[in-house]
This record gives C-alpha cells, sequence and structure tokens, in this order.
C-alpha cells in the first residue's frame, strides 16, 4: 500500500498529524495485533477488539501517570475499564465511517505525512527521518499509514458534524455577558500549611499512632530479581548494512521495483473562457512562435493560464501515461524529445505542449529505494539478532540453574528489578505479563529461570528471583516523617475547619469581617474585583465564586470551598457587574464565537456517538477487563 506514493515523498506534513496521532489506535510495539491472537476484550458488530489490543492500550495510558505501581487494584481495574470503552468507542466510529462510504485518498493521507515538520529537513519532506521515527517505535510504515487514514475518516465525521454547529444571537451575546463579567468579594483564606508547620507532634503521639494503625504501613509483598532483556529498539542501534549487501539486495529485488516509461513534459495553458476560436488562435500563434525558437519557458509564463505551473515555465514533472490520461497524456507520449506540438484540445482549453526529457520503463534507480530496501536490511537484521538470542536464550536455559551463566553466555546485560509487587514496579510499570511470570510458582517458589516472554513494545525478557520479602510493617523509623505529617495536617484541618465555621457564623450574625478575620488568624483580602480569566486566584476559588448566586441588593453572598492547596476559604460575595460586549475586542469576540462554536459542535459529535453506541451491538470479555493471565 502506498508504494508508490512513498517513492514518491517529495513535499511539505499537516500539523493535525499531531492531533491525530492522540486517536486511541496504540502504537505500543510491533503494529501487528494478530500475532499474538489469545482472543477477544470486546466485539461491536462483527468487529473484534483483541486482548493484545487491550493490554497495550492500558500500558499506555498507565505510562502517562507518575507512579501508577501504587495505585489500588479498584483504580487499575477502573482504568483499564475506562480504555475498553475508548477502544470500543472507537471501533463503532470506525465501523459507522466504513459504512457511509467516507473515503481518504492516497493523495489526501500522502501530503498529510509530508508536511509533518518532524519529518521534514529544512522544510522538505525526509524519507529517511519518516522510516527513522517508525523504526524507533517499531511501526511498521503499512500499519501506521492505515491507522492515519482511518484517523482522517473519523475527522471528517468530527467536522462534518461540527459544521453543522450553531449559536443564535441571543445565546452568542448571553455567553459574552457571562465572559466578561466582574464580581466584586472579600476572601479570607486560613493557610492549611503555614498552621500545619507551628503544631508539635511528640514523640509519644507518633508511636501510640504506629502501634494502633499497624495496617497504614504494610509494605507488600514483594521481590527482587535479575533478568536478561531483548530488546527490539536497543538492538536496532547496533545494526549496520554494508553498500555491497545493499546493492546485492537491490539486485535481487529490482523486480519489485519495476515501472513504465515516464516523461517530462511542460504545457502553456489557454483557456476557453467563453470564446474557444479565439482560445484555439492564440494558442496556434504561441505553438509557432515557440517552434520558432523563443523561450518555451518565457512564453509559458507570460500566456499559461495553469497557475500551477506558469511560474516554473510550465514544467509538468515527470508522469507515466496512466497518470495522465486523455488527450495531453497522448500527445506527451506520442512527440520525440525536444519536440514542441499544439494546440492540443481538452475539457481544460488548448494546451502547447513540449517534450523535456524521456525516462525509460524499468527498476527505479538504487538511490530512489535505498531508505526502503536499507529499512528492511535493518529490520530483517534485527529479526535475525532477536530469533538468535530467543534461541540461545531458550536453548541455555537447560543447562544452566543462574541466569548470570545465560547473561555471560549471550552477551546481554545482566539487569536487576526490586521492590517488585502484585502491582507491579519499574521498569515495567503494571505489565501484567511480567506479573504473573515474576510470581507465578516455578519462578518465585523454586527460583526457577524463566522462559523468554514478549511482554510487549518490542520487548522480551528472561528472569529469576533472587529475593523475596514478605508483606510486613515498615519500621518506625522509616515512616516516622510521614506520620508526623499527616498528624500535624489533621490537627490543622480540625483547627481550620472549626475557624472557618465560627468565621461563616459570625458573618451570618452581621458582625465585621475584616475584624473577625484578624481575630481567627486568615489572611484578608477585601473588596477585590475579579473576572473569569483572573490568573492570581486558585482555579477552585474562583469557580467557587462565579457558581455563587447573585446578591441581592445591600445584602452579601457567603459562601465557602477549600483551595486546589488544602487552604479553607471564606468569602462574601458582594456585587456582579455583567460584561459588556462592546468593551471586548473584535478580534476576541470572533475568537470566542469560534470557541462556542466548537464547544458546541463537540458535544454534538458525543452525542452522536453516543447514539451509535446505543444502537451497536456490543460484547464485552470480563476475563480480559479482570487482567488475567490472556497472555
Amino acid at each position: 500500500m502506498l508504494q508508490n506514493i512513498r517513492e514518491n515523498f517529495t513535499g511539505t506534513f499537516a500539523a493535525v498529524l499531531l492531533g491525530l496521532l492522540a486517536v486511541s489506535f496504540v502504537f505500543f510495539g510491533v503494529g501487528n495485533f494478530n500475532f499474538l491472537n489469545a482472543g477477544y476484550a470486546a466485539k461491536v458488530d462483527d468487529l473484534e477488539i483483541s486482548i493484545f489490543q487491550l493490554e497495550n492500550a492500558y500500558q499506555d495510558q498507565l505510562l502517562q501517570l507518575e507512579d501508577y505501581s501504587s495505585l489500588p487494584s479498584e483504580t487499575l481495574q477502573l482504568i483499564r475499564s475506562n480504555t475498553l470503552d475508548r477502544l470500543i468507542r472507537d471501533a463503532i466510529v470506525e465501523i459507522h465511517v466504513a459504512e457511509q462510504g467516507y473515503r481518504v485518498g492516497d493523495a489526501q493521507l500522502t501530503q498529510l505525512i509530508q508536511e509533518e515538520p518532524q519529518f521534514q529537513e529544512d522544510g522538505v519532506f525526509s524519507k529517511d527521518l519518516y522510516y527513522s521515527w517508525l523504526d524507533q517505535r517499531v511501526i511498521d510504515a503499512r500499519f501506521f499509514e492505515e491507522r492515519q487514514r482511518q484517523a482522517m475518516r473519523t475527522s471528517q465525521l468530527q467536522r462534518g458534524i461540527g459544521a453543522t454547529a450553531f449559536i443564535t444571537p441571543t445565546e452568542y451575546r448571553r455567553y459574552l455577558n457571562l465572559i466578561a463579567e466582574q464580581r466584586i468579594v472579600s476572601i479570607a483564606t486560613f493557610d492549611i500549611a503555614a498552621l500545619a508547620d507551628t503544631i508539635v507532634v511528640h514523640d509519644e503521639d507518633v508511636q501510640a499512632h504506629y502501634e494502633t494503625q499497624p495496617n497504614d504501613f504494610l509494605a507488600p509483598e514483594s521481590v527482587d530479581f535479575s533478568y536478561l532483556e531483548i530488546n527490539r529498539e536497543e538492538l536496532a542501534a547496533d545494526i549496520t548494512v554494508v553498500e555491497d549487501v545493499l546493492e546485492q539486495y537491490y539486485d535481487d529485488n529490482a523486480s519489485r521495483f519495476l515501472q513504465d516509461e515516464s516523461r517530462r513534459g511542460s504545457h502553456i495553458l489557454i483557456t476557453l473562457d467563453g470564446d474557444e476560436s479565439a482560445a484555439e488562435e492564440l494558442a496556434m500563434a504561441i505553438t509557432v512562435r515557440a517552434q520558432a525558437g523563443e523561450s518555451f519557458a518565457d512564453l509559458a509564463q507570460q500566456y499559461s493560464q495553469d497557475g500551477g505551473t506558469a511560474n516554473q515555465g510550465g514544467d509538468l514533472g515527470s508522469v507515466m501515461q496512466s497518470q495522465m490520461p486523455g488527450a495531453l497524456g497522448d500527445e506527451i507520449f506520442s512527440i520525440s524529445l525536444g519536440e514542441i506540438s499544439g494546440p492540443v484540445r481538452t475539457d481544460f482549453g488548448f494546451h502547447v505542449v513540449k517534450l523535456n526529457e524521456i525516462i525509460p520503463g524499468g527498476p527505479l534507480p538504487l538511490s530512489q529505494v535505498r531508505s526502503e530496501l536499507l529499512r528492511e536490511l535493518r529490520t530483517q537484521g534485527i529479526d535475525d539478532r532477536i530469533r538468535s538470542l530467543e534461541r540461545q536464550l531458550a536453548d541455555a536455559v537447560f543447562d544452566a540453574d543462574q541466569i548470570a551463566t545465560i547473561s555471560e553466555m549471550s552477551g546481554l546485560e545482566l539487569r536487576a528489578a526490586t521492590d517488585f509487587t502484585r502491582l507491579g514496579g519499574a521498569p515495567f510499570g503494571a505489565n501484567q505479563v511480567v506479573i504473573d511470570m515474576v510470581f507465578s510458582s516455578p519462578v518465585l517458589s523454586e527460583r526457577q529461570i524463566s522462559d523468554v516472554i514478549e511482554i510487549g513494545g518490542g520487548r522480551s525478557i528472561m528472569v529469576q528471583v533472587y529475593d523475596y520479602h514478605e508483606e510486613s510493617i515498615r519500621p518506625l523509623e522509616e515512616v516516622r516523617d510521614s506520620i508526623v505529617f499527616d498528624m500535624q495536617s489533621e490537627r490543622a484541618v480540625n483547627i481550620i475547619d472549626d475557624r472557618s465555621r465560627r468565621l461563616r457564623e459570625a458573618l451570618e450574625d452581621g458582625q465585621d469581617f475584616e475584624e473577625v478575620a484578624f481575630e481567627l488568624e486568615a489572611n484578608y483580602r477585601p473588596d477585590v474585583t475579579v473576572t473569569r480569566a483572573q490568573d492570581d486566584l486558585d482555579t477552585i476559588i474562583l469557580d467557587s465564586i462565579f457558581l455563587a448566586k447573585k446578591p441581592s441588593p445591600g445584602n452579601g453572598r457567603l459562601g465557602s470551598t477549600v483551595s486546589s492547596t488544602g487552604d479553607y476559604v471564606v468569602f462574601m460575595l458582594k456585587a456582579v457587574m455583567p460584561g459588556k460586549p462592546e468593551s471586548i475586542p473584535i478580534a476576541e469576540r470572533d475568537q470566542r464565537k469560534e470557541e462556542l462554536q466548537s464547544t458546541a459542535g463537540a458535544s454534538d459529535y458525543i452525542a452522536y456517538v453516543n447514539e451509535l453506541e446505543r444502537h451497536a451491538d456490543i460484547e464485552r470479555s470480563e476475563i480480559a477487563l479482570q487482567g488475567s493471565d490472556f497472555l
């Protein structure tokens, strides 16, 4: 697929690709989910979502979290379930766009890929950069391109629905009124961190807490193990291809790159413009002048009405006859090298034609297919190296009882993972394959060396456990600081909760805000004018202020909240000043309108997909959701 397109990449990749990459086609390892066909995670109509797809998407989601190995099992289960729901919705949309006849041509896909900056060098598309990017992520080019095609079809649906969204003038003005609205508010803040720092926690309190809450300080059972890793990306860096091997491979595969004769021509187009005879007469005159020796390029720049080629002297580039059907192509492929002919009549008008170059048919030159052949040879080299290493490890495991011996024999670095729990740990995260293997009876209890197991992402490992740690209570000295912090925070919360309650009660009784705030040691800010775009105020506080109902004349509206940093806040809303749309610059108003329409379009799209989901035949695998040993 796209073989010819790849060979003719020459242009400049739309930035939209970065957004399309976010669509949940997960490139976590090789670009083929079928090699590990262990069942399905879900079925949507007749389309299956494999367990491997779910696992890869789930792992990709976990990698976006800072410390996922410490997440409780309930949270991990929720993430897995949400991941499957997302894959199901993607499948529903893909089925729908296919049924509705959405299409993305090769030319559109080619342009998209060509214009991506990360595939460009000095502003020009580079096949080397493109294939290098794919190799680093162990993604097959055809798989990647097909995913982009699917993502573009989905984007077509999104844009189509978004284009139908609209807002009424009344809604728009109301929106601008709210955006520009200002509110006057007095704010008292109880700084929980500052108060907590002043609270003294005695050693006997720490000891008592430690003894009465032992389950709070449990260290889960864990293992330390050594492992050998066959990493496709790491091996790729060591693979080189010498020139004579490349040339021989090219000779052996020349038949794959056969092409027909192509020709490079130029033309001068005179459009009809309602007067065919006048157009033909002008084209004939230009033909005579060109045949008499005038510069064809100069005549093209002066007379040609083809805006795409006139400034290039009418150059049409090199094409095969199959790429230019019709009278113009017939003429270019019937005249001799250097010959000028015309006028040639087409639906566009009359053409004056010149043949500049004839490129004989046959195999494409090595220079044009070098990048693809190098990539294939490197892939073959990597595959051969991986198979060789896997055979070595598989054979060695029968004779060796220590993984260090296999490391020396194979040349693979002996690595270690420590404190690995049943929820995972570095460097494998929550990879269920690794967890199940490490905690299997032969590996854990009998200290056997495991088989070589694929764990995704172009990685395979062999492990041997060398230490096991039962679930235990951490020593007091190890958790002392966290106990002190928790006790300080708890006491500070109790104190501040009481103070904020007393402040609210005092304000409800009509007492002076500033005086009571000072008495209760709160930071007080009187009569602050805030907008929705205020950047010096905590967003939770700001949201609470703008969610408060408008106060009646002469009365304030009391409110309270807890900030994102845990501070307690009490505020008194005194006045609401509606925004004035005319005070907003026109450019900003236009931007706001686009944002509002975009939001409406996004809501319509979500509703549309929800309706598709409601009518879809969906079957979920509970086994896959449980994350059992399905690999």
